[in-house]
């Protein structure tokens, strides 16, 4: 990794596995950090097991050590690690830190100016702390499964992303970097306590507020109310492609209807949003039969001309190839499938020069 990048000289030891510490470490090795991965023998992480491919894409560029944390001398290492490190990252259950001696109580007078961060589904406290849980179990308790699905229905878990484990990898890694900057006046750590939960009810506060100022007060009104928008969904077109149209503001249900033939709602009754949300079906219904005259391509390309919102679905095998990305050089490789790099240009830092996910049979044992 280049030696410029912004946070070249910062260690960290990452005795996390599965997927939201190893993608937060991840980021922070995009960065610049010097990320020394601490992996459980014989196996390692679980997800080399669990997902090969995924375990590749959120451990490139670092460097593993195995180390049976229940060894006396494993733990001396694991320690002494700890006193060159400026960020430690773990990821067990509340509790088990603290019975290898290893929690963040135990450091902190040692290593005063280390960032010690616990990521965990529930966070350090509270009833629910101690419970197991992976991302659908998070969703859940934060009130954000609920609102997943149509009005009238079961919970519906669809959008096929770890969203909970990736929020909580984000705030670990926003929480770690305003720690770093606060140290630097202050010349202390800290503890960050991070959970899954707590991260995705955080970001159900922009939701939250909304139903409050609508009196959406009912599960029904809280899904319509986030769902059922007018001109605004995923339409299929005469190829059978998909293409998503945002038409929400005024100015632009303007220019859709200067496009396409939307009938009566064409009209001046439904030229504020307001009218529009009370018909939004009838609408949507309108919008699919006009796209359903186009081909996929061939009406993105007329709306955008009109500077309407509007995206054609891509599908995973696409993004290699898709010109926005392919020009913006998000992706490591033209192949389908080809992994992401960080996504915002940082000056000195390389995410692409990063080295292959450490094979396990190069992680020498740390005793």
């Amino acid at each position: 990794m280049n030696g410029s990048g912004p946070l070249s000289g910062i260690r960290v030891l990452d005795l996390s596995e599965l997927l939201p510490g190893p993608f937060f470490t991840q980021n922070l090795a995009e960065m610049g950090a010097r990320v020394i991965k601490i992996e459980r023998p014989p196996a390692g992480d679980n997800a080399r097991r669990l997902g090969p491919g995924g375990f590749e894409a959120v451990n490139r560029g670092k460097l593993s050590l195995l180390a049976d944390l229940k060894d006396d001398a494993a733990r001396a290492r694991v320690r002494e690690l700890a006193a060159g490190a400026d960020v430690l990252v773990e990821t067990y259950r509340p509790g088990v830190m603290a019975r290898l001696g290893l929690d963040y109580a135990s450091l902190r007078n040692d290593f005063p100016r280390l960032v010690y961060v616990s990521l965990s589904g529930y966070g350090q406290s509270g009833p629910w702390s101690g419970l197991p849980g992976h991302d659908i179990n998070y969703l859940a308790a934060a009130g954000a499964l609920a609102v997943s699905g149509d009005p009238g229905g079961p919970p519906s878990h669809t959008l096929n992303l770890p969203v909970a484990d990736l929020a909580g990898s984000m705030y670990a890694l926003s929480a770690t970097l305003a720690a770093l900057l606060q140290r630097e006046r202050t010349g202390r750590g800290q503890h960050l306590d991070v959970a899954l939960a707590d991260c995705v009810l955080h970001w159900m506060n922009p939701r939250l507020g909304a139903w409050r100022a609508d009196d959406a007060g009912t599960l029904d009104q809280q899904r319509a109310a986030t769902q059922v928008k007018p001109a605004y969904g995923s339409f299929r077109c005469r190829d059978g492609g998909f293409l998503t149209v945002a038409a929400l503001e005024d100015h632009f249900w303007a220019r859709l209807c200067q496009v396409l033939d939307m009938g009566e709602f064409g009209g001046e009754p439904y030229r504020m949003l307001s009218v529009r949300k009370k018909h939004a079906q009838a609408i949507n219904q309108r919008l699919a039969q006009q796209l359903m005259l186009h081909d996929v391509q061939a009406a993105f390309e007329l709306l955008a001309q009109h500077d309407l919102p509007v995206a054609p679905v891509v599908t995973p095998n696409e993004l290699a190839t898709l010109p926005q990305f392919a020009q913006r050089g998000l992706l490591n490789g033209a192949q389908p499938l080809s992994l992401v790099r960080f996504p915002v240009p940082l000056v000195g830092a390389d995410p692409a020069a990063l080295s292959p996910a450490p094979a396990l049979d190069n992680a020498r044992h740390l005793l």
